[in-house]
């Protein structure tokens, strides 16, 4: 058992840069009990392992630099929880694991101690781990930890063991050392898992090589300083701004050295260098200070350095001699007259230059999207490293440039943003090309890089330059600065969010996808084409369906893991038919992990079947109450004095009567007033959905629904299987929105707010939507609130919902609550602005998996403004300027977004959008505008369809 106090013996203090194995002339006297508990550990089959003494040392060293960092943040320092072993941990745990130097993670550890409490994970030794053969890989193996340093919220954390080893559900580690003997540890407990790895000892090879990671920023079309590189046997491709030579040995080279550099030299493209450096490439050298500086004009100096430095060079390794740019000077400060003391002479004082440090994250369906910018000033003629510069933002650091104009400080940050995405989407792309022994692990990946540019003129105009890419000291030195503004500075001055937050949500996302590979779900309905995306994308997750659909003709039967015909269309039979599903899943011994529906008319037999085999549901009282819209707002409005959520949501309701007869009709004429909503009390997609200004209307209204839409078949989809009843709810006036939201447990886990535009009134169609909501923040958090509220005042606990409100000039009012995920283009809109699934989020939920989405600091990436198309007043557009085939490649080239929600293309009185047409850009504005001027071109905005009118109130 390892103690706190163990832990804080006095030792030297080793730097947060320095090589797990550099620590040489360390003494070991002050560790020298005979077998301090520190050195011994636990493994997993139950045996004892001991750790060598450079490695005791490089672990109690490396918790006592925590606790220093720690108080240098003005956190708590770490509690010691070791005499009570954690436990209750399962397969359903997201656990983050980060081997390595807390200096170099710490900033990634407070943010997902932040986003993610209790399941972010410092261990810092390899004896913390152990690797036990996979279940589901035969041929991998699973990570578990014993004993690791956990954060939470506030930037607490607690040294804690655990009784039953955490499964790790996403593994990195600081691979960016030199290779050594006491490496070999990580690298063999990197290898082989099967849990997601950001990152592995192979690629940080590859990234930490100056030579072969400016050769793929060249390619990529980044501006890199010209180079001269000499290569000891091994070839690499051509670059524009970097020249290789090939060295098949290290002496008898000097004639075409020679030749190559006065070449370099002499180049007309360098005549306005003024200095040369010279320096090593590989890994090895990834760490170690080797650059020198030389004037250009000292030929022989630098042929000197050159043949020097060559005889160094091992297998791959590489020499360069690089152009040093000029850098944008930093405005002087005036020098005032000095001391009498010391005269009235003056001192000279160096250039200096300015170093731009970013941080690009893989994120959101393997986009790269940068983090964070800062920035730091040295000395233009000595190299700036991470570990000396002082961070600053790159707002301050343009001013002191003279930058003074406010849209080119903001050029220049966008080309910034602009390049180091683009250096991310090289490495991602560079990896799709490598085979798993490359990357060093099957599942291994590098989710952040830094990439560091210099600031100069070309042609007049500030250009940044990339002079390199790292694992992880951008991301450090991001860290620092963000510290520094947390410590001393007001929450206003620290900048934007951390660093960190894209990383962790990677790191989230992925530890998901791995919980739910392999897990089993039974699903009830398989609703029309617009639910496609959902058997295609559980089978991409590697979950399996067991899906049970009335029609045995289903186009889902090809694509679910088990397709299971049984008729369930008759819904006042479903205790009957949860019956016999429950009676089918037990005697056929299908192991469920979760069950659910995604439509509407199965909601309620869900229930009763998760009910009956003990799975994760909400109550099915809760979903009757939900299903029938009269229901919901009359148990809202009954019910305000009860507990504290349906007091809540009770001013959210709408008051609305229930009708079943033309009796009904004229008595809710007398208690509500007019105008009014009809619609079928178990309706979906707002067909037979009308407005009435009078009772007369009420009683037309009624009995051409009841004579219309009578029975299933009359309109298959839309609820009629639970029959045709309406109901007669007051008008509100406002704003419609649509909020789908995820809870679980009764806890609010994410929200989506998006916006509809107004309808062709009477009717209630659908007509354009746009995301993110144009509403200002205290508004979205008003809808959010009233949609939590209105599902838990109705005793929806578990799973994820479609709720329709509308923000009236008194607040949020409820139209209804869809107790199923979102449809349309919901999933897809949701997916692509915040890179969150809900549909995965569902399944999650049902298999008492708690999903995390940290929307609420999530940035969207995007705008979409979308509209519907029907078929009544489309149908030649269709057909002719907007047909599947010219949709179809307007959106394989990224210039609209098209959603298919039919694939009938039939006129009808009671119609559902055919398919929803959508623009995508990076402000509302102009989404709007390029989805009016595209509509009018593909014939989908007319006089009888104005889509400039149903998009007038995305402002």
């Amino acid at each position: 058992m390892i103690s706190l106090e163990q832990m804080l013996r006095e030792a030297p203090v080793i730097s947060k840069e320095l090589d797990v194995c550099d620590i040489g002339g360390l003494s070991l006297a002050s560790f020298s009990s005979p077998e301090p508990p520190w050195k011994i550990d636990t493994s997993f089959d139950g045996t004892q392992r001991e750790e060598d003494a450079d490695g005791s040392a490089w672990t109690e060293q490396c918790y006592k630099r925590l606790q220093d960092s720690l108080r240098e943040a003005g956190l708590p320092l770490t509690v010691d929880r070791t005499r009570e072993p954690r436990t209750g941990f399962t397969l359903s745990d997201i656990t983050i694991c980060i081997l390595g130097s807390p200096s170099t993670f710490l900033s990634v550890l407070l943010e997902g101690g932040n986003l993610c409490p209790g399941n972010m994970l410092l261990c810092l030794s390899t004896t913390w781990l152990s690797k036990v053969p996979s279940k589901s890989h035969p041929d991998q193996c699973t990570l578990l930890v014993q004993k690791a340093v956990t954060f939470d919220l506030g930037g607490r954390s607690y040294l804690d063991e655990f009784t039953t080893p955490r499964r790790v559900t996403y593994f990195t580690a600081s691979f960016e050392v030199p290779r050594s003997e006491c490496l070999s540890g990580l690298v063999a407990l990197s290898c082989d898992l099967d849990c997601p790895s950001g990152g592995s000892d192979s690629l940080a090879h590859l990234l930490e090589d100056k030579l072969a990671t400016r050769l793929l920023l060249s390619r990529a079309g980044l501006a890199v300083p010209t180079t001269l590189a000499f290569t000891y046997r091994r070839a690499h491709e051509p670059s524009r701004h970097v020249r290789t030579v090939v060295l098949n040995q290290k002496e008898g080279e000097e004639n075409l050295l020679q030749e190559e550099i006065e070449d370099f030299l002499q180049s007309n493209s360098r005549i306005n260098v003024q200095q040369v450096a010279v320096k090593a490439a590989g890994y090895r050298w990834s760490r170690k200070s080797t650059i020198t500086f030389h004037p250009r004009s000292d030929h022989s100096g630098i042929l000197r350095e050159a043949k020097s430095r060559l005889q160094n060079l091992e297998d791959g390794e590489s020499l360069l001699l690089e152009a040093v740019c000029p850098a944008l000077p930093v405005m002087r400060t005036p020098v005032l007259d000095t001391p009498a003391a010391f005269g009235r002479s003056s001192f000279p004082r160096p250039d200096l230059a300015v170093r731009i440090c970013t941080v690009i994250c893989r994120s959101r369906g393997d986009r790269p999207q940068l983090s964070k910018v800062i920035c730091a000033v040295g000395r233009a003629d000595k190299p700036l490293s991470h570990q000396t510069l002082v961070p600053q933002s790159l707002e301050t650091t343009l001013l002191q440039c003279g930058v003074t104009d406010e849209a080119q400080r903001k050029v220049i940050h966008l080309q910034v943003m602009d390049k180091s995405q683009a250096a991310m989407a090289a490495v991602i792309e560079m990896e799709k090309g490598l085979t798993s022994e490359q990357r060093g692990a099957r599942r291994a990946q590098t989710d952040v890089i830094g990439v560091d540019f210099i600031l100069t003129c070309v042609d007049q105009i500030i250009t940044p330059i990339a002079v390199g890419v790292n694992c992880h000291l951008c991301l450090n030195t991001c860290g620092d600065f963000e510290s520094m503004n947390r410590s001393l500075l007001s929450p206003a001055c620290a900048g934007s969010e951390s660093a960190s937050s894209l990383l962790i949500q990677t790191m989230v996302k992925r530890s998901q996808h791995y919980i739910m590979e392999g897990k089993e779900v039974l699903v009830i309905g398989a609703g029309g084409i617009s639910k496609k995306f959902i058997w295609e994308s559980t089978r991409d997750y590697k979950i399996k369906v067991h899906l049970i659909e009335s029609d045995p003709n289903h186009f889902a039967s090809s694509i679910v893991h088990n397709f299971i015909h049984y008729d369930v269309t008759d819904h006042k039979r479903d205790e009957e038919h949860a019956q016999w599903i429950s009676e089918m899943v037990r005697d056929r011994e299908i192991q469920l992990d979760g069950c659910l529906s995604y439509w509407d008319d199965c909601m309620v037999l869900t229930a009763l079947v998760c009910e009956q085999l003990g799975l994760r549901c909400s109550p099915v009282s809760a979903m009757r109450i939900s299903k029938q819209k009269s229901r919901t707002h009359l148990h809202l409005l009954r019910h305000k004095k009860g507990s504290t959520c349906v007091t809540a949501a009770g001013p959210y309701a709408v008051p609305c009567c229930h009708l079943e007869s033309h009796a009904d009709v004229e008595k809710a004429s007398r208690y509500l007033n007019f105008p009014g909503v009809m619609k079928l009390e178990f309706g979906a997609g707002a067909v037979g959905v009308k407005l009435v200004e009078n009772l007369e209307q009420c009683h037309q209204h009624y009995e051409k629904i009841s004579s219309d839409l009578k029975e299933d078949t009359d309109y298959p989809g839309i609820g009629l299987g639970w029959g045709n009843a309406m109901l007669l709810m007051e008008y509100v006036s406002g704003t419609e929105h649509d909020v789908d939201i995820i809870i679980y447990d009764g806890r609010l886990m994410g929200a989506f707010v998006s916006d509809n535009g107004p309808t062709r009134v009477p009717y209630f169609t659908e007509t354009a939507a746009c995301m993110p909501t144009y509403l200002p923040p205290d508004k979205e958090a008003q809808l959010v609130m009233a949609a939590y509220q209105c599902c838990l005042g109705c005793g929806l606990t578990d799973g994820v919902f479609n709720v329709e409100l509308k923000m009236t000039q008194t607040g949020p009012k409820l139209i209804e609550i869809n107790p199923r995920m979102g449809g349309f283009y919901l999933r897809d809109w949701i997916q692509e602005i915040y890179g969150e699934d809900i549909m995965l989020a569902s399944v999650m939920v049902a298999c008492s998996v708690p999903p995390l989405m940290p929307v609420h600091r999530a940035r969207p990436q995007t705008y979409l403004v979308g509209v519907m198309c029907v078929v009544s007043l489309h149908l030649w557009a269709l057909k002719t300027t907007a047909n599947m085939e010219t949709l179809q490649t307007l959106h394989k080239r990224g210039v609209i977004r098209l959603n298919m929600l039919d694939d009938d293309m039939i006129s009808s009185e009671y119609e559902e959008p055919f398919c929803n047409v959508a623009c995508v850009s990076e402000t509302r504005e102009k989404a709007c505008q390029q989805l009016i001027s595209t509509c009018q071109v593909l014939g989908i905005d007319t006089m009888e369809y104005p889509v400039s009118y149903f998009t007038s109130d995305f402002k």
